[in-house]
């Protein structure tokens, strides 16, 4: 399926002389801190007047400034970036802000607050159909006036999130932690059963996948795509196995609902057969 996408969203970029709003809030209460990102950069004026003031700042923008970052950062802030993407859009820019964050690291988005109704316009100046929509994130509120709203991110297992000793709602900071989203974040499994074995794992405590409602189901399955490419780039693996465990008579321990992404390599079993029709064997199978 082809992804939706916004072919105009970096048309409300504009001119400036001086910082935006939130850049200045930043600056003024010291939140911009080691190595910084400003994704989503539009033409870089916050970029280019925070390094005249000495900070270490890289902009990256998909259509201005397309070389995405090959590093992490301690620091990353997103300007109302959100506002102008579909939903689809809007997801994958959580993920790659969450890949691209240092653990420890703080991300921060700030997004619109004087829409009046969402949709496609003419703007102004471009003389194009422009998208704006309405944004809620579920992290930290940390500044909300008319105008605009900034929310503060860390990753989710920097965080506590119940009081239930589920290793999957509160899972340790050492995990090493590939992308999150609004509802689903992926790990490193704690017991791989091959190099870069990942983990995709909702937040909602639900023990069978099923029971998610349809949509966290897809956030899921939207995430799997980028996990996929974050384990390709950094294994080389030559192929995968993507499934679930789904109760204990299918091998289910956790009751958390998780999707494995298990990269495979040639070789790495005995006989060729090592594929999910394996997993049961055919002697046990009844007709």
């Amino acid at each position: 399926m082809k992804k939706q996408r916004n072919q105009f969203s970096h048309l409300t970029a504009i001119e400036r002389v001086f910082l935006s709003f939130p850049a200045q809030l930043f600056l003024d209460k010291n939140l911009l801190q080691g190595k910084i990102l400003d994704f989503g950069c539009g033409l870089g004026n916050d970029v280019k007047l925070l390094r005249q003031k000495g900070f270490d700042i890289t902009g990256y923008d998909p259509y201005y400034f397309p070389q995405y970052p090959i590093e992490k950062f301690d620091t990353i802030i997103c300007l109302y970036v959100l506002n102008v993407l579909f939903p689809e859009e809007q997801a994958n820019v959580l993920m790659e802000v969450s890949h691209l964050l240092k653990p420890g690291g703080k991300a921060y988005y700030a997004v619109r607050r004087d829409l009046k109704k969402e949709g496609f316009r003419e703007h102004y100046i471009h003389k194009k159909p422009t998208y704006q929509c309405i944004v809620k994130l579920p992290f930290q509120s940390m500044q909300l006036n008319d105008s605009c709203e900034i929310y503060e991110y860390v990753h989710y297992n920097h965080q506590r999130h119940s009081s239930s000793n589920c290793p999957f709602c509160n899972p340790q900071k050492t995990m090493i932690l590939l992308t999150e989203s609004a509802t689903a974040y992926a790990m490193i499994d704690g017991y791989p059963v091959s190099k870069g074995h990942g983990l995709i794992v909702p937040k909602r405590h639900v023990a069978n996948y099923f029971e998610l409602p349809f949509k966290e189901q897809s956030a899921c399955w939207f995430m799997a795509n980028k996990v996929q490419e974050i384990l390709s780039k950094k294994f080389s693996p030559d192929g995968f196995n993507v499934g679930m465990n789904i109760n204990r008579s299918a091998g289910q321990n956790m009751m958390h609902a998780t999707i494995h992404i298990i990269p495979r390599y040639q070789g790495d079993t005995v006989g060729a057969k090592g594929g999910v029709r394996n997993v049961i064997p055919k002697s046990k199978i009844r007709n």
